[in-house]
């Protein structure tokens, strides 16, 4: 068993044996690889290997399963939990704290979701994010003519970017201002 702390570039490994004994700690970089060649020289047979969620767990997940390590993914609210007890909160006591519940099994295991699903998940998002950005950059511009009386009509794309040409176009400090929110 073994846990699996990861923090800029490094990740941090302990390797435990059945009643807890650290047999190994230590880091590596953070790439499946790396992680793989690790484990695999310092726990060639590994009965479990721990990850906790977090933004890097897919790639890392699915690269381990990959080169047929037994990874599972722990939940992070709960293995926060577990880990908040420690009176040193460092990356090597976090990897030794996660190899101690996976080796006892107080833990949750959560599924890994594929990554195609994650990039249609990261699509979604980032057109979500881009309209709400189209949206709030929209109501400043309308906000902005308002303050100087200018009220614009209902109208979106070259409709809209026809009526704020159209009401703040001739006013020489007012549209660089609106001219750089439309461009935006």
């Amino acid at each position: 068993m073994r846990g699996v702390g990861r923090v800029e570039g490094q990740t941090s490994i302990c390797v435990v044996d059945e009643v807890g004994k650290v047999l190994w700690p230590g880091k590596c970089p953070t790439t499946p690889e790396t992680i793989a060649a690790t484990l695999c020289t310092r726990a060639p047979h590994a009965a479990r290997i721990g990850l906790e969620t977090g933004p890097l767990t897919p790639w890392l997940w699915h690269g381990l399963r990959e080169r047929g390590l037994p990874v599972l993914c722990l939940d992070a609210r709960h293995a926060k939990a577990a880990l908040s007890m420690q009176l040193n909160k460092t990356d090597r006591n976090d990897a030794f704290g996660l190899a101690q519940v996976v080796r006892t099994g107080w833990y949750k295991q959560v599924d890994v979701q594929s990554l195609p699903s994650h990039e249609t998940r990261a699509l979604v998002g980032a057109r979500a994010q881009l309209v709400g950005m189209r949206t709030e950059t929209s109501t400043l511009i309308r906000g902005t003519l308002k303050t100087f009386g200018l009220v614009l009509d209902t109208g979106r794309g070259s409709v809209f970017e026809a009526n704020v040409r159209e009401l703040a176009g001739d006013r020489p400090t007012l549209w660089p201002l609106v001219e750089a929110l439309l461009t935006v």
